[in-house]
């Protein structure tokens, strides 16, 4: 790698700016810097902590304009994708800091001779390795929590969108002690240096394989890991659905993001009885669907994030088409990064569009004969982050949601739970998890001090 990471517009190829990247040697440094400065961070209460991150909020939502035209740039989503991004992190923090103060409170618990007291102390220093797809989200989720926490946090962005990412953390840096909060930039031996130095808390959002790497040197030295994985999720369509609502739900979850999104519906299995009035409803959707650079006005489909992203998902695509797959829309390259939104049908689990993550606009749906069949074809992957199913009976819908083996299952919905709900991946979409009140705890150190009575 050289001195500079260069920053590209995936849209058009132009380079949108450069950071210097950091030198390994250097890490180690870093690392004893936030050390040094996490003790003082560490002894305040939470309530000064919050307090003293309260304002970053206000800063984010008046810089969000700028900002959120960088993220664009740099990653390829539409502008009020990435500006309403800015906005949500900086306009949700007050909300978000006063979820994270109570989880993190002492809790008093007693019986007949002993009083005890949970409490929640900083593990010292949190690695945050984030990725390209939410730029500013993913770090805002895990450095939150982390420092209020009372730890100090080392980031490491994404290199493909380190800009929006060093614009995030300067903003923070005016509300926190020098060191408190530090960023790094490089691809993956900054990460490997970073996850191999003295930290004590490692939160990773990324691919399985990054993932199984890092619970790997992190097991070398029993380091606590939040890791949150790569997803294969599916939608469950029965007989007895919403077939607009859920056509709806399907185009708009599997395309959004230009789907770069760990939560997208990748596969659907829909039940033959209303079959080809759903993947009617999904083809005419799908066509109404703009696509355009993230600058343009009324775009609604960005490009990839790169030409190896493209080329893995039109790899994917074809291999599809090869082994029998019918192109229902979309189906292939438009110019540069751009993929156009596709649905493929007669597709098994034989092929890899089924089987492995594409993490592209692309969704596969297959036809099942009863529900049986639908919760085996679902589970039959090694992830499970989010699922959905659409019904008209909840209590039928509801019995089909918990046989699912994700993390998180929506019904007649996305996967996302109520407020103060954990974001959560089961089998080998997660290790740890975070949000809610048990999610922000996994970055404390949890003690039980007790005394008799």
């Amino acid at each position: 790698m050289n001195n500079e990471l260069q920053s590209f517009d995936p849209a058009t190829g132009e380079e949108v700016g450069r950071v210097a990247v950091t030198p390994i040697a250097e890490i180690p440094n870093i690392v004893a810097r936030a050390h040094a400065a996490q003790r003082a961070w560490g002894e305040l209460t939470v309530e000064e902590r919050r307090d003293a991150i309260l304002p970053f909020g206000a800063d984010l939502v008046a810089e969000s304009e700028r900002i959120g035209t960088i993220l664009t740039r740099e990653m390829g989503k539409p502008l009020p994708q990435g500006i309403g991004e800015a906005k949500y992190c900086g306009a949700g923090l007050g909300d978000t800091l006063n979820e994270l103060t109570s989880a993190l409170s002492a809790e008093r618990l007693e019986d007949e001779k002993v009083l005890s007291h949970l409490v929640f102390d900083p593990f010292g220093v949190c690695a945050a390795i984030t990725p390209w797809n939410f730029p500013l989200s993913m770090p805002h989720w895990a450095l939150m929590p982390a420092l209020m926490a009372g730890n100090a946090v080392v980031l490491k962005p994404s290199e493909k969108t380190p800009l929006v990412a060093d614009e995030y953390v300067k903003l923070l840096k005016k509300h926190l002690p020098t060191d408190v909060v530090q960023i790094i930039h490089g691809d993956e031996a900054q990460g490997r240096a970073l996850v191999g130095a003295d930290v004590q808390l490692i939160a990773f959002t990324g691919s399985r394989a990054a993932g199984q790497n890092i619970l790997a040197e992190a097991g070398k030295d029993l380091k606590r890991v939040i890791l949150e994985l790569g997803g294969k999720d599916p939608l469950i369509v029965l007989d007895d659905a919403d077939l607009d609502a859920a056509a709806e739900f399907a185009v708009t979850n599997s395309f959004r993001n230009a789907g770069q999104v760990c939560v997208s519906t990748e596969r659907i299995y829909v039940e033959e009885k209303v079959a080809n009035r759903f993947e009617e409803l999904v083809r005419e959707k799908t066509a109404a669907l703009k696509v355009g650079p993230g600058t343009e006005e009324g775009a609604q489909i960005g490009p990839m994030i790169d030409a190896g992203q493209r080329d893995h998902v039109l790899a994917q695509i074809d291999a599809a088409k090869s082994a029998g797959a019918t192109v229902l829309a979309g189906g292939g390259a438009s110019t540069g990064n751009f993929i156009q939104p596709t649905v493929l049908t007669g597709v098994t689990h034989d092929m890899a569009v089924m089987s492995e993550e594409t993490f592209g606009p692309v969704v596969g749906i297959q036809r099942v004969s009863s529900d049986e069949e639908a919760i085996t074809a679902a589970n039959d992957s090694p992830y499970g982050l989010g699922a959905s199913v659409f019904g008209g009976d909840l209590d039928r819908a509801e019995r089909v949601a918990r046989r699912l083996t994700a993390g998180m299952v929506g019904i007649n919905k996305g996967c996302g739970g109520a407020s103060g709900s954990p974001w959560v991946g089961a089998r080998q979409s997660g290790y740890g998890y975070h949000s809610g009140r048990e999610g922000h705890r996994q970055f404390a150190q949890v003690r039980v001090v007790s005394r008799m009575k």
